[in-house]
């Protein structure tokens, strides 16, 4: 009885594109922010120099963030502010009034976020 080669055959591996970078949603990480009380507290605790945990600190540096993408997105697609002044306005309201130091390349993080 003479022998079969069992053989599979493969299918070829679909490629994907190497430019596509996956979009988060701001909706999903406005859930994971603290509450309205936490995070003003998180903040009076940052401007007067208190200690924070890494925890605390990790915590207020994403809900920042978030809030400054939000605001960017709000302001880009708003027909009464002008082309790109968006940026500086919202840096202005959310780290440079607060007397924080904003994060490099926090606007280019932003886009990784879809609306």
């Amino acid at each position: 009885m003479p022998k079969k080669n069992k053989t599979k055959k493969r299918k070829p591996k679909k490629l994907k594109p190497k430019n596509l970078k996956p979009k988060y949603s701001l909706k999903k990480a406005k859930r994971r922010m603290v509450s309205k009380k936490k995070y003003q507290e998180l903040i009076q605790k940052r401007q007067h120099n208190k200690k924070l945990t890494h925890n605390e600190r990790k915590k207020l540096d994403h809900d920042l963030f978030v809030n400054y993408c939000s605001c960017v997105k709000s302001l880009k697609y708003d027909d009464k502010v002008k082309d790109y002044l968006e940026y500086p306005v919202c840096m202005s309201s959310i780290y440079k009034k607060r007397g924080f130091t904003p994060p490099k390349g926090v606007t280019k993080r932003c886009g990784k976020y879809k609306y």
